[in-house]
């Protein structure tokens, strides 16, 4: 049962999330508006490309720092929910082991306090994804119109009339050849501009928005013996 608090997707010791997987993505920022439009060229051939540029924003050097620096700051949380987590299995356990032995007042007791403890796991953990959830959004909005001016300027340079983004699962693209996705080179070419350096080989990368999931709270399995009222 997999409870580690929002991204044991993302990392075997950091967050479950998630993050985003429930909070939308905001989307890339519009491109200028006529007023601030060059003034349009000679019509000829159109020149298109995709990106996914969802990834192109998670996988930057920059992104990917950031990212490793907010799951340290979350990972207090995340060892305060699973000590909380791996507690009531325990509650839970003795409960369903030893039920039938306990008087009806110590059954009672017992449940209340497992029940009470739930409560808090749920409401700390809900309060604690909803917060993270909202620092990844102010991460990624950040990042990503940073992306997209650069994206802008490379589609620009070398002479793109169309960029078309892949990053959603429902997507009117239904085949692009891969000579025509500029993710990659746009990549490099943030970082180029950032200069900020990779990660140190080895260390866990982010993954693309919407990868984490949201942590289920600990099942609580009805004891053998209920309660009585």
């Amino acid at each position: 049962m997999n409870r580690s608090f929002l991204f044991s997707v993302l990392l075997a010791s950091s967050f479950t999330a998630a993050a985003l997987a429930q909070t939308p993505l905001a989307p890339m920022p519009s491109a200028p508006g006529a007023a601030d439009a060059a003034p349009a060229g000679p019509v000829g051939p159109a020149k298109i490309a995709v990106v996914a540029f969802q990834v192109a924003v998670s996988q930057t050097n920059e992104f990917q720092r950031a990212f490793t620096d907010l799951q340290k700051k979350w990972d207090p949380k995340r060892q305060q929910l699973k000590a909380l987590s791996d507690e009531l299995d325990k509650l839970t356990k003795d409960y369903q082991a030893q039920g039938d032995k306990l008087s009806e007042a110590e059954r009672a007791s017992r449940a209340k306090a497992i029940e009470d403890k739930k409560k808090v796991f749920d409401r700390d953990q809900g309060n604690d994804q909803t917060d993270f959830q909202q620092e990844m959004q102010e991460l990624y909005v950040a990042t990503a119109s940073k992306v997209y001016d650069v994206l802008s300027g490379y589609a620009e340079k070398d002479g793109y009339t169309l960029v078309l983004d892949i990053s959603a699962q429902q997507t009117p693209v239904l085949f692009a050849l891969p000579t025509t996705d500029i993710t990659k080179p746009v990549i490099e070419a943030y970082n180029v501009k950032s200069g900020v350096p990779p990660l140190p080989a080895g260390s866990p990368v982010a993954p693309a928005p919407g990868a984490p999931k949201t942590p289920s709270a600990p099942k609580m399995t009805p004891p053998k013996t209920p309660p009585s009222k």
